[in-house]
């Protein structure tokens, strides 16, 4: 965000925005005075979370949890405006199996499947309970966040679109955003100093398999998707532990209505196609 911001700022050919960042590892740092926004992108993810220790578990909502609010309280205090939080679609739950669709709406109540999701739905709780007249609190459940330099699913999905000449043909939909959309969006969102719950996305939801096989062509690679793959995704859907939970996590159905409150308009600049070629 702090890169985009600076790149604005050279585009429009104006200091409209001054970036500072700072450490919390070593819980001790000073917020800094005379600042309009903190966006606060601590925290910890992408675990296995099938089998892990009981402190790996406390680790997370000590970081995802309780840092986070400690850190709006000072920010509170310091007199900054607005808190935006980075959360996840992950306090609704797990993605649906192949075949199967999961589609989040404005009656769906978040329900964590894992210590990741309570921790940071946790954390939105608590977040709530600090909002004042003077002291907006933005939260955005995300997506899949994906773009140069992303982690977590995306840099697997390029992986195997290098590696492998065909992909299963499972007809999936997703909601994921590019990661210049939520930049822009954050700036925006900056912008209007508007508290709420977000939930921004890409204008098309996306299907891994024309996710892998776009990856693969923009890499200058043809990737040939197969129908007679896909008894095997099911087989291995229904498997227990790590294997069973990675089929239906990158096969499985997970959507966002996008009548759910998107925020600030026209931060969608590229089409799914054109924002996987600026990626790759």
């Amino acid at each position: 965000m702090e890169k985009y911001l600076r790149e604005w700022n050279q585009r429009e050919g104006q200091e409209a925005y001054q970036v500072g960042k700072i450490s919390l590892r070593n819980g001790e740092a000073s917020l800094p005075e005379g600042f309009d926004v903190l966006l606060h992108v601590a925290g910890i993810a992408h675990a296995d979370t099938g089998r892990v220790a009981e402190e790996t578990k406390r680790l997370y909502y000590r970081i995802n949890r309780d840092l986070t609010v400690e850190t709006a309280k000072r920010a509170r205090e310091a007199g900054i405006p607005l808190f935006i939080y980075l959360s996840s679609v992950i306090v609704y739950g797990d993605s649906a199996g192949p075949g199967k669709s999961r589609h989040i709406t404005a009656d769906t109540e978040p329900e964590p499947a894992n210590f990741y999701g309570e921790s940071k739905y946790q954390a939105e709780l608590e977040l709530a309970k600090l909002r004042r007249k003077d002291f907006h609190v933005a939260v955005l459940r995300l997506p899949m966040v994906y773009g140069q330099g992303s982690k977590g699913n995306f840099p697997m999905l390029v992986k195997l679109a290098r590696s492998l000449p065909v992909f299963p043909d499972i007809d999936n939909r997703r909601s994921v955003i590019y990661v210049e959309h939520l930049a822009e969006f954050i700036r925006l969102l900056i912008e209007s100093g508007e508290g709420g719950l977000f939930f921004p996305q890409n204008e098309e939801y996306a299907s891994t398999a024309q996710m892998v096989k776009a990856i693969g062509e923009a890499g200058g690679k043809k990737v040939y998707l197969m129908r007679a793959l896909n008894p095997v995704v099911k087989i291995c859907s229904k498997m227990p532990g790590r294997i069973g939970q990675m089929t239906n996590k990158a096969f499985g159905s997970f959507t966002v209505d996008p009548g759910l409150n998107q925020g600030p308009e026209g931060y969608r600049k590229y089409t799914f196609l054109e924002s996987i070629r600026k990626s790759v």
